[in-house]
């Protein structure tokens, strides 16, 4: 069925608050949501009614807020020169700030509940049980709280933490003016992270290593700095994680999401020991490129000619129902809404928020912010946010508002699977080589980035955060080097691991928030398997993962991935992304 896009291709924020009156108002119920959930301080589990009252005072205020926030971020990246929008989003952010100093106290006081107690409770209230999963995992944390004082003392300790970010913000965006480099065609070009991705597309290998060492430079310009910056980060979340009494930094952030850490040792170990693919690729774009010594900056120049294509967002719109169609017909028809109702605000405009997201609350439906510029990367871009999209969407009509969110462990895995149909879908409808080079390149370089570099860079972490918890500093030198030899233990011997790359590690944002990148390579590689149950047609493939998208928070993120077919604590799916990465590169050599 052809699809019906609007000619308004802006999102329609109507569907949430008629105007900007309507949404004030809702302001105003959260202000005083919040000042009757403060006022339950000390009697928030006192009796069993009280305990119902608060945790859905705590729902409501949550959803409420939750719709308020999307609302004004949305209003606010449309046109992020706009007073009201500046305006609408600093009233958020001093709400929420005041809110959360206010009600501080109630995970605490809910934790200090007790198992034993909240299951009376439940026998008196058997409306409680609804909240079981919530309690238990507060529970769980128990043995990781501390008083008051220290609670409130380990709140500021975090509120400093996260300035050394601010600090690595600062110095390379705000107070180091870009260098310029002689372009190919003798102009000076100023070096910017903006320009990055294009420049080092350049044909002209002279100036990409130009481009690519005097950016690179910029951060070995500041290596002192960053490294101390860098080091009172890691010493953070050291000192957090050992006042909570865990045995380790990593230990702690895991926690949060109910990740063993065996699922992290898995990734690293399976990974370091298939590196081999990989390396075989720089072999392969090194001859073809027919370079003998080849660097960082020679990953990103295409290996297939101009493909003169461009995909008006009708047609592109047109391409994802079809890739997705596999995921049956309830599917088809919330993607057929999003891309028919205004869900998305989809080209770019003057002081538009840059790139791409999807954002969703309770209640309401998602909306997505693409800057559509027809290209095949926006192409994949819109399945991407689409599969965000749904996920959001039969989470919330799956749960409960208290289960209707998802982890960060979880997130990337719905977006994922989207992009391996189209891609697999593009690959079946190919109409020349060159075509069919570049979406092979293109999935080797997705692969290479997500799966591969991320775990590389989980690998520092790991080092770096082990360094220091030994009591042992994190010196310049000595970052550099872990980075280094990293390089040369995943690339293998044909890549030139020069000074340049060597500081790579200190432009990393990623690092400032501590084991997180290792999700996006656990992400793909559930993705990975997941899709490729679909497309193999195994029996109740599609059902299982739907019963993942519906999951939400329900059960932690390990078991909701098992529902999907697939076991992130054991090697076979990572080892499937080894055999996706291996497969995708045996088929383009053919073509080269």
């Amino acid at each position: 069925m052809e699809l019906k896009i609007s000619e308004n291709t802006s999102w329609n924020l109507a569907d949430m608050f008629a105007d900007d009156a309507a949404w004030e108002k809702q302001m105003e119920e959260v202000r005083a949501l919040g000042a009757s959930l403060a006022a339950r301080k000390g009697k928030a589990a006192e009796n069993a009614q009280a305990l119902l009252e608060t945790l859905r005072l705590n729902d409501e205020l949550n959803c409420k807020g939750g719709q308020c926030a999307v609302y004004a971020e949305c209003r606010f990246h449309t046109d992020m020169s706009a007073a009201r929008g500046k305006e609408m989003t600093g009233q958020l952010q001093i709400l929420f700030t005041r809110l959360g100093e206010e009600i501080a106290f109630l995970e605490p006081e809910l934790m200090r509940c007790g198992r034993a107690q909240f299951e009376a409770l439940c026998e008196t209230c058997p409306e409680l049980a609804l909240y079981r999963r919530m309690m238990e995992d507060l529970f769980d944390r128990t043995d990781h709280l501390l008083d008051d004082a220290g609670e409130a003392l380990l709140t500021r300790m975090a509120d400093l933490g996260g300035g050394y970010r601010q600090v690595f913000e600062d110095l390379v965006i705000n107070d180091t003016p870009a260098p310029q480099v002689e372009g190919p065609d003798g102009e000076m070009v100023k070096v910017t992270e903006a320009g990055y991705f294009s420049a080092l597309q350049n044909p002209d290998r002279a100036f990409r290593a130009r481009y690519y060492d005097a950016l690179l430079g910029l951060y070995g310009g500041h290596i002192n700095t960053l490294a101390s910056s860098y080091y009172g980060r890691v010493r953070a979340d050291v000192y957090l994680a050992k006042s909570r009494r865990y045995p380790s930094a990593r230990a702690a952030k895991l926690a949060a999401n109910f990740i063993p850490e065996a699922v992290y040792d898995n990734l690293i170990s399976t990974v370091r020991a298939n590196c081999g693919p990989l390396q075989e690729y720089v072999e392969v774009r090194k001859r073809a490129l027919g370079i003998e010594d080849f660097h960082f900056y020679d990953f990103f120049l295409p290996l297939t000619g101009e493909v003169a294509r461009t995909y008006p967002f009708a047609e592109a719109a047109q391409m994802v129902m079809a890739a997705t169609a596999p995921l049956g017909e309830d599917y088809a028809e919330k993607m057929r809404a999003a891309l028919e109702n205004r869900w998305i605000d989809v080209y770019p405009k003057d002081n538009k928020q840059r790139g791409a997201y999807s954002t969703g609350t309770y209640g309401f439906h998602p909306y997505m912010l693409l800057n559509y510029d027809n290209t095949l990367e926006d192409v994949f871009t819109l399945v991407h946010e689409l599969g965000h999209s749904m996920h959001t969407i039969y989470s919330c009509e799956s749960q409960p508002f208290v289960y209707s969110d998802y982890s960060i462990f979880c997130a990337e895995v719905a977006s994922t699977v989207n992009e391996q149909l189209l891609y697999y879908y593009l690959l079946d409808h190919c109409d020349s080589d060159d075509l069919r080079r570049l979406l092979l390149c293109k999935h080797l370089d997705d692969l290479r980035s997500t799966f591969y570099r991320q775990t590389m860079f989980a690998d520092f972490e790991m080092q770096t955060h082990a360094k220091v918890e030994a009591g042992q500093p994190l010196l310049p030198d000595g970052l550099c080097e872990i980075h280094a030899q990293l390089n040369r233990d995943y690339y293998g011997p044909q890549l030139v691991v020069d000074q340049s790359l060597s500081f790579e590690w200190s432009r990393i944002p990623h690092y400032y928030r501590a084991f997180y990148v290792y999700q996006y390579a656990t992400g793909i590689s559930a993705a990975i398997a997941i899709a490729n149950r679909i497309r193999a047609g195994v029996p109740g493939a599609v059902e299982d993962y739907k019963k993942f998208l519906c999951g939400g928070s329900s059960e932690h993120p390990i078991e909701l991935l098992r529902y999907a077919g697939v076991d992130m604590a054991q090697p076979q799916p990572v080892l499937d992304a080894v055999a996706e990465f291996a497969q995708t590169l045996e088929e383009l050599k053919k073509l080269l």
